[in-house]
């Protein structure tokens, strides 16, 4: 915990239960286990339990009777709905996703960056018949370990790519030796020459990921756009296109976003 947060009281109580519900919120329809909930957040079940029942309180999370799982509660549909108007680009970017799904056959994505992770906001399935579900609404990554969080964090000014590595040295232990900083940096680099990052199975064997990042008219990486598919779907004969594919869909989401904004 840094300095800033000791010095406002009640800070580290906030921090906690946030985290708790993007850790709920990632368990989606399904829910998660008060166990698994205190393990990601490191916390002792005691204090996780604590947390979860106050924000059920409020209605921000709530608790299925049968499987005692935790879910989101009705107030966060509520204040979604509010923030939306001013955060969601699901309405303008759908139809450009569903182009690149078709054009690609391939499953696209829309992925939002939210601190240091992306989440999922919209997928479209593409046509042909096998398909990779590492990737569906409301999954998060941390940035650099998916495709669509490696190019956002490939074209982030260089002293926000440093404290990220600051602020996670255990990425490797986490998510893999091909996770370690060094050859983290290289895919970054590889990823700003070509425009577009490949993921080569690094999550789950034999599921390939391409991403591109989505700018704000300022020029941030905030959004980014993605393909998963199958390995011999993804081999040099054809990644070449599909990334000409991708980076033209991205560029076309990014110039959206800035006339609408």
């Amino acid at each position: 915990m840094d300095t800033s947060q000791r010095s406002v009281p009640g800070a580290q109580s906030v921090a906690r239960a946030a985290r708790l519900l993007r850790l709920v919120t990632s368990g989606g329809d399904d829910g998660m286990p008060v166990a698994e909930l205190a393990r990601r957040a490191d916390l002792t079940r005691p204090t996780t339990h604590r947390l979860l029942t106050a924000l059920r309180h409020e209605g921000l999370v709530d608790q299925d009777e049968r499987t005692g799982r935790w879910m989101p509660g009705p107030e966060l549909y509520l204040m979604g709905s509010v923030a939306a108007s001013r955060y969601d680009i699901t309405t303008i970017a759908r139809d450009i996703v569903r182009s690149l799904a078709v054009r690609t056959e391939e499953s696209a994505f829309l992925s939002v960056r939210r601190g240091d992770e992306t989440v999922c906001l919209l997928r479209e399935e593409g046509s042909f018949p096998i398909r990779s579900f590492v990737l569906s609404e409301g999954v998060r990554f941390p940035l650099g370990v998916a495709s669509a969080g490696l190019a956002i964090l490939a074209f982030l000014p260089p002293h926000d790519v440093d404290a990220y590595f600051d602020r996670h040295p255990s990425l490797a232990a986490d998510w893999g030796a091909a996770h370690g900083e060094a050859r983290l940096r290289t895919r970054l680099r590889d990823t700003q020459e070509r425009g577009y990052a490949v993921n080569p199975g690094l999550i789950v064997e034999g599921s390939y990921g391409l991403g591109a990042a989505v700018f704000t008219r300022e020029g941030h990486p905030q959004w980014a756009l993605s393909l998963t598919g199958v390995e011999f779907r993804f081999g040099p004969d054809r990644l070449p296109e599909l990334g000409r594919t991708l980076l033209a869909h991205a560029h076309q989401l990014t110039t959206r976003i800035a006339a609408a904004r």
